[in-house]
């Protein structure tokens, strides 16, 4: 009884990789692998390499899919941000969690920033001025685009959960590719705007806050048990 009551007054059991960290490394650390963070920086990470591979071996050097398929390639890498939002352990989680809101915040914009710096980067390799190959509008609308998706994830997340997530910003970009396509000059359809469109610009980031703070208050759609 004496041993039972011992084992349970040391309080909960660290695992073997984390012992030894500070309190606060190992909660960021266990954030990480609830959300599935290497997964997802491996995804990001073929985004950029499809870009490199497209440009190298002329897939899209030219014609509309010069800009098409970049758009593609950012929503995807917004869809994979928006799946992290997924939590394993529901309400629980939500109802411990007084640091919860800060490490929504951080995930989202380390994810936003590593899918940007690999998409870049993917671009950067593939860069062939002799060859003319090059990212069509330049690194800019990457970012704008990227941060818009991302909004529309994470907006979509507070009602459907993490999980899908998803669903929102490849959606998004349809209507993006049609609106540039029919040649539509709607701010809302960012992504189908020029790099300096002040519009554009004004309409993604407005999105990615307002999708940023919601998430990062509330967080994504959850049940009792997760999802």
């Amino acid at each position: 009884m004496a041993a039972r009551v011992s084992a349970e007054t040391r309080g909960p059991a660290v695992s073997a990789e984390t012992r030894g960290w500070p309190p606060a490394a190992r909660l960021v650390w266990l954030h990480l692998r609830s959300r599935r963070v290497p997964a997802a920086l491996a995804a990001l990470l073929a985004c950029g390499v499809t870009l490199w591979a497209g440009l190298h071996f002329h897939w899209f050097s030219s014609g509309g899919a010069a800009v098409e398929v970049p758009m593609l390639l950012e929503a995807c890498a917004a869809a994979i941000i928006a799946v992290t939002a997924h939590s394993p352990f529901g309400e629980p989680e939500r109802a411990a969690g007084r640091w919860l809101p800060f490490l929504r915040l951080g995930l989202v914009l380390a994810l936003c920033g590593a899918a940007i710096g690999l998409i870049a980067a993917g671009a950067a390799a593939g860069y062939d001025p002799k060859a003319g190959v090059y990212l069509a509008d330049g690194i800019l609308p990457v970012a704008r685009n990227v941060s818009g998706f991302t909004a529309v994830g994470l907006l979509f997340a507070l009602f459907t959960g993490g999980l899908l997530a998803w669903i929102g910003p490849l959606a998004y970009q349809a209507i993006c590719q049609y609106a540039l396509i029919a040649g539509y000059t709607e701010p809302l359809t960012w992504a189908s705007r020029p790099p300096a469109d002040r519009g554009g610009w004004i309409a993604a980031l407005a999105a990615f806050a307002i999708g940023l703070a919601a998430f990062t208050v509330r967080g994504p759609r959850t049940r009792p048990s997760g999802e």
